[in-house]
């Protein structure tokens, strides 16, 4: 009776966590199609606002710069993420590996605010110091590049953690049966390693564009005139009160999103499926030569 009871309570909390992760993001979605344009009146439904966010450029190129910035820092960070994890798992211990380990990790522990002022100092010094050699340092301006360089570093560590993680998972054994056989490292990581931890690397990409597109503090240090990221555009926004548009564009993100990570599940879950019957048929002739060898003898 206990247990019942138990189980019954731990529905309950469940239903009501997604209740309050889900709700307010139905109600968004139903607002996005308000007439009105105060977004707490129901005022009927129409897509207008569609249409005027369609035609605010503001929004729009703000939108183009933090998805492009989210890709390229999420490739990046997913490349530096791999590397570390890599040699965090396999490499157990090193010069300098205590150190490497804490260097990785505080940016997921360090304040926003410190990692950005950090990285605007950083980025002054190297201005300064290219200036003094008469080297052309207009591209290491705060925009793009700069902006690019911050959520590289802040998504590195968050990705390395899940690689780290599913590296220590894998069996060493076949790792070690390829290299018996006499194929090299490079070799090894590509054909084996990198197939296996393919699942963990769409995961690290896709938590690293999630990061990007919702950083603001970074962005804020890092950004100059005309480089301003989405965050930033709806926090400025926002401030000046409620906008409809912005519930239009957070319907955009959510659908984009959504789809985005039901094709990528999907695809693990194939994935996953597929080596699952692969093992499973190996296994199944083995065991059939097993036995024909048996008989044989």
């Amino acid at each position: 009776m206990q247990r019942n009871q138990l189980s019954w309570f731990l529905k309950l909390m469940l239903a009501f966590g997604l209740a309050f992760l889900y709700i307010p993001l139905v109600v968004l979605v139903v607002y996005s199609f308000n007439d009105s344009k105060l977004v707490t009146v129901w005022g009927g439904f129409s897509t207008k606002w569609y249409s005027a966010l369609l035609g605010n450029t503001q929004i729009l190129e703000a939108a183009w710069l933090s998805f492009r910035i989210a890709v390229v820092s999420s490739l990046a960070a997913v490349v530096l993420g791999t590397l570390a994890g890599y040699a965090m798992s396999r490499i157990k211990r090193f010069r300098g590996s205590t150190l490497f380990a804490g260097m990785v990790s505080a940016p997921m522990v360090m304040p926003d605010v410190i990692t950005g002022l950090s990285m605007l100092l950083l980025i002054f010094q190297v201005q300064g110091l290219l200036k003094s050699l008469s080297v052309n340092a207009e591209w290491l301006g705060q925009g793009f590049f700069t902006i690019f360089l911050g959520h590289a570093t802040l998504c590195m560590a968050y990705i390395t953690v899940v690689i780290r993680s599913r590296l220590m998972e894998l069996d060493q054994s076949l790792e070690e049966a390829a290299m018996d056989l006499g194929a090299r490292p490079l070799k090894i990581f590509f054909v084996i390693t990198l197939p296996l931890i393919a699942p963990a690397i769409a995961s690290g990409f896709l938590l690293g564009i999630t990061l990007s597109l919702d950083d603001l503090v970074i962005a804020a240090f890092l950004s100059g005139p005309g480089s301003s990221t989405l965050p930033q555009v709806i926090f400025s926004k926002i401030r000046l009160g409620l906008d409809p548009q912005m519930n239009v564009l957070a319907t955009i993100f959510i659908t984009v999103v959504g789809t985005l990570v039901i094709i990528i599940n999907w695809y693990i879950m194939r994935q996953t499926t597929r080596r699952e019957r692969e093992a499973a048929e190996a296994y199944r002739l083995e065991k059939l030569a097993i036995e024909k060898a048996v008989h044989s003898s």
